[in-house]
C-alpha cells in the first residue's frame, strides 16, 4: 500500500468515476483501475462495487476510506512541519548527579563573579543563596545558548 494509492481511491471517490478520476490524476484509466486492485488484492477487501452504471462503495470500502483520509492528512501535515523547516538551534543540555559542588561549578561557569570588583567581602553585597542562583541560571540558559568553550 503507498500513499499515492490511497491518494487515487480518495479522488476517485470525490469524482464518483474512475474515468474522471484518471483525468484528474493525468493517469490512464486502466492504470488507475489497476491500482485500486493491486491494493483491494493486498489487503483482500473489496473497496468497489463495479457495475455498467459505474462505481460504489462498499462497506468495508467507505471504512478504508475514512483511514485513508487520516493517514492522507497526517502525512501532509508530517510534509508541511519538516519539507521547508529551519534548521532548529541547538540546545545546550547538562546533567548531573545533585551534589552542590556540580551545581555551584555550573553556576560560576554561567555567571562568574564580577573581577573588577576589589571591594573587600564584607562591604560587597550577600551572594545569593545556590538554589536561587541554579533558578536564575536556569531561567538564561532557557532564553540563550550556554557558551561553548569551557573555563579552567
Amino acid at each position: 500500500m503507498t500513499l499515492l494509492q490511497l491518494k487515487y481511491i480518495v479522488k476517485i471517490v470525490e469524482c464518483g468515476s474512475m474515468n474522471e478520476a484518471s483525468h484528474e490524476l493525468y493517469v490512464s484509466q486502466p492504470a488507475l483501475s489497476s491500482s485500486v486492485k493491486e491494493l483491494e488484492n493486498e489487503l483482500g477487501i473489496e473497496i468497489f462495487t463495479r457495475s455498467s452504471q459505474g462505481i460504489a462503495l462498499t462497506v468495508d470500502g467507505a471504512e478504508f476510506l475514512t483511514y485513508a483520509r487520516q493517514v492522507l492528512d497526517q502525512a501532509s501535515l508530517l510534509e508541511e512541519r519538516y519539507k521547508n523547516a529551519k534548521p532548529r538551534k541547538q540546545l545546550c543540555s547538562v546533567s548531573t548527579q545533585h551534589y552542590m559542588f556540580a551545581v555551584e561549578a555550573f553556576v560560576e561557569m554561567i555567571d562568574p563573579p564580577n573581577p573588577t570588583n576589589t571591594s573587600p567581602p564584607s562591604a560587597r553585597p550577600a551572594r545569593r543563596t545556590s538554589s536561587t542562583r541554579w533558578r536564575t541560571c536556569f531561567r538564561r540558559s532557557a532564553s540563550s545558548t550556554c557558551p561553548t568553550s569551557t573555563r579552567t
